[in-house]
C-alpha cells in the first residue's frame, strides 16, 4: 500500500528513537556525523594553535596543562555523542536539531579557548553545558520510547545532568581548587557511562565506532598538515631560507603519513571487539587524538626553531614533537596492534620505535630522525606481515 505525502514528511521529522541493531550491515557514518567531526575540530585547531603559542614562548607547563584540559572538554562532548549515536540514531528532526546544539556548544567551547589558556574557563564551560544538556535531551528521548534501556538512559540523563550542575559550580571555586576539581569532575564524567550501562548495555556497533574514530582521527591528521603548511608557508613569506625549510617540512608530511599507516593498519573494529568494556577502547583514544594534534604544534614550533623565530631551548623544541609521536606509537600498539599481537616485529617494534623517538630528542636533528624512525616502523609493518591479534 502507497504511502501519503503527509506519512512521508511526517515519518522524516518523527521517529521513535529505538535502539539500534548491534550487528546492523552495511553501517557507516551519516552526513550528520561528518559535520559533527568537522565543527568539533574547529576546536581541535583553535587548541593547537593557543598550545604552540605557549611553546613558542616556553611557557611549557602552563601550555601544556591548558592543551590537555581544554581537549578534554573537546573529546568527552564527541565521545558522548559518537557512543549515543551508535546506539541511537534515528536522523529525524528532533535528533538533528539537538545534535545542531551539540555543534553549536562545541563552536563555544572553540571560542573560548583563547580565553581558557590565560586561566579563565567561563566561556569554555558554557559551550560544554550546552553540549552535555543537549545530551541529557537525546537520553530522556530514549527512555521515553526504548523500554528496555530505560534504566539506562534514565542513569545517563540523571548523572550528566547533576556533572553540569558541578561544572558550573566549580567556576566558583578559588583558584588554589582550580585543577583538583576539574580531575574530580572529570573523573565523574568518565564515571557516569560507566554506572549507566549497569542495568543495560546499549547497543553501539563495533564497525560504526571503530570508523567514527577513523574519521576523527583523519581529521585530527589533516588539521595537524594545515597547521604545519601554514607555518612553512609564513616563514616563507618572511623571507628565510626555503630549503632549509621544505626539509623540515618533508620531514613533518612523512610523520604524518606514516601516524596514518600505522592507526590503519589493522582494523580498528577487531581490535576492539577483543576488549571486555569497549569504552576503555574508545577513552584510550583521548591519548591519539591528543598526541596526533600536539604533533603539528610539534612541526610549528621546529619550523619557529629553524628560523630563530621562538623562545623555546634546544629540548622543548624536540620534545615538541618527540614525545606526541611516543604517546601516538604507544597508543597505537597498546588499542590497535596489541602488546601480543602474535606477529612479534610488530608487537615489539611500536614500543621500542617509541622510546627511540624519545631518545632522538637529544640528537641535533630529532625532527628528521623521529621521520625516519617513524617510516622505518611502517616498513617493519610491511615486511612482517599482519599477524593476527590475540586478545590481552
Amino acid at each position: 500500500m502507497s504511502v501519503a505525502p503527509s506519512d512521508r514528511r511526517y515519518r522524516v521529522w518523527y521517529r521513535p528513537m529505538l535502539s539500534r541493531d548491534r550487528d546492523e550491515r552495511h553501517r557507516v557514518a551519516t552526513p550528520l556525523e561528518l559535520l559533527f567531526d568537522l565543527c568539533f575540530v574547529v576546536a581541535v585547531g583553535q587548541a593547537a594553535s593557543e598550545l604552540h603559542h605557549q611553546l613558542a614562548e616556553n611557557h611549557v607547563g602552563h601550555g601544556v596543562l591548558s592543551f590537555l584540559l581544554v581537549f578534554f572538554a573537546i573529546w568527552w562532548g564527541w565521545v558522548n555523542f559518537t557512543w549515543f549515536a551508535s546506539a541511537f540514531d534515528t536522523d529525524d528532526g528532533p535528533y538533528r536539531l539537538l545534535t545542531l546544539v551539540q555543534i553549536g556548544g562545541a563552536l563555544v567551547v572553540a571560542a573560548g579557548i583563547g580565553k581558557a589558556f590565560h586561566d579563565d574557563f567561563t566561556v569554555i564551560v558554557i559551550g560544554y553545558v550546552l553540549m552535555r544538556l543537549a545530551m541529557v535531551a537525546q537520553w530522556l528521548r530514549a527512555a521515553v520510547t526504548a523500554p528496555e534501556h530505560r534504566p539506562t538512559a534514565r542513569r545517563y540523563a540523571l548523572g550528566i545532568t547533576v556533572v553540569q550542575v558541578c561544572w558550573i559550580a566549580w567556576l566558583a571555586l578559588p583558584e588554589s581548587w582550580f585543577l583538583v576539581g576539574f580531575l574530580v569532575l572529570a573523573v565523574a564524567e568518565i564515571a557516569v557511562p560507566v554506572w549507566a550501562e549497569v542495568p543495560t548495555p546499549t547497543n553501539w556497533h563495533r564497525h560504526h565506532i571503530a570508523e567514527r574514530y577513523g574519521l576523527f582521527t583523519l581529521i585530527v591528521l589533516g588539521e595537524t598538515v594545515l597547521g604545519a603548511t601554514t607555518a612553512v608557508k609564513e616563514a616563507i613569506d618572511s623571507g628565510h631560507d626555503v630549503l632549509n625549510l621544505v626539509f623540515v617540512a618533508a620531514a613533518g608530511l612523512v610523520l604524518v603519513f606514516a601516524m596514518w599507516w600505522l592507526y590503519f593498519d589493522q582494523p580498528g573494529h577487531e581490535r576492539l571487539a577483543q576488549f571486555r568494556y569497549g569504552y576503555v577502547w574508545g577513552f584510550g583514544h583521548y591519548l591519539i587524538f591528543t598526541s596526533a594534534a600536539a604533533v603539528g604544534v610539534g612541526i610549528e614550533v621546529a619550523i619557529d626553531h629553524e628560523i630563530h623565530a621562538g623562545h623555546a631551548p634546544d629540548l622543548v623544541a624536540a620534545l615538541a614533537t618527540t614525545l606526541p609521536v611516543a604517546v601516538f606509537l604507544l597508543s597505537v600498539w597498546l588499542l590497535h596492534v596489541g602488546p601480543r599481537n602474535e606477529c612479534r616485529p610488530i608487537a615489539v617494534g611500536f614500543p621500542l620505535a617509541a622510546l627511540l623517538v624519545l631518545a632522538s630528542s637529544f640528537t641535533p636533528v630529532p625532527v628528521y630522525v623521529t621521520a625516519l624512525l617513524a617510516a622505518a616502523l611502517v616498513a617493519t609493518t610491511v615486511i612482517a606481515g599482519h599477524g593476527e591479534p590475540v586478545s590481552d
